[in-house]
């Protein structure tokens, strides 16, 4: 069965170019042109993922986001916006976006990061299918393990339940995005040791989006804003001209 994809863009020449760019590509597609729309056809017809405009009268992307999140429906969401400032990004992170694409966009980039989005919710590798009902499932509560019980991670004051999705430094449990969560697995696993820019990519993307991209750094800068509390020492290192490293200094 082909995967869903559920595209809401105001913009008709853009909304019917990516839908047939996608309909090629072999996924199935519903293009609405507003929020409205969007969210009548995600409660009707649950998609896969979802590709959403910023900037749509009515409801926008964000509030679509926020609307979905507040529901529970975990439902992966590939932001599309004309806005480069990195408030306006971390605004869309925020909302609950997993990933965004700047326009003007390489429809070869949109592909990629759909790609990335959905290998990190296929049952196959051990992730929760998205989903209200994914999202509803019971986890256990946070209980102290070693670092090598099954699924579970320590390192540098935090720690992580792999199979529920949970971490929390010291005893603040973190609220994290999908892309956070594994991006914060990966610094744990790591812990000590610096990951250039290009594995980062790979491993959480699937894809390198070259040294103009900005992606990754906004990640982490919002990553670091949930973990270091006041008072609390920085985990995550810039290591200049290479990449990043997650110890306590």
């Amino acid at each position: 069965m082909p995967q869903t994809v559920l595209l809401a863009e105001d913009d008709r020449a853009i909304r019917h170019a990516l839908e047939r760019a996608l309909t090629l590509e072999g996924y199935a597609v519903t293009a609405v042109a507003d929020g409205v729309e969007a969210l009548a056809q995600a409660h009707r017809t649950p998609p896969d993922i979802l590709l959403l405009d910023v900037m749509m009268p009515g409801i926008d992307g964000l509030q679509v986001c926020r609307v979905l999140r507040a529901e529970g429906d975990r439902t992966p969401i590939l932001m599309l916006t004309a806005l480069v400032e990195t408030a306006d990004r971390i605004a869309g992170l925020d909302a609950g976006a997993d990933d965004y694409v700047v326009k003007p966009f390489d429809v070869e980039e949109v592909f990629a990061r759909l790609r990335a989005l959905l290998r990190r919710t296929s049952p196959v590798n051990g992730a929760p299918a998205a989903g209200p009902e994914a999202a509803s499932a019971p986890v256990p509560a946070p209980a102290p393990a070693p670092r090598e019980a099954p699924g579970q991670l320590a390192a540098a004051g935090l720690h992580m339940d792999i199979q529920a999705r949970r971490a929390w430094r010291g005893q603040r449990e973190l609220e994290l995005t999908r892309t956070e969560f594994e991006l914060l697995e990966l610094l744990v696993r790591n812990a000590g040791i610096v990951l250039d820019h290009a594995t980062i990519y790979d491993r959480i993307w699937g894809y390198d989006f070259g040294p103009g991209s900005k992606n990754l750094a906004v990640y982490v800068g919002y990553l670091r804003r949930k973990l270091d509390g006041p008072g609390a020492p920085a985990l995550i290192h810039t290591v200049r001209g290479v990449g990043y490293v997650l110890r306590e200094d």
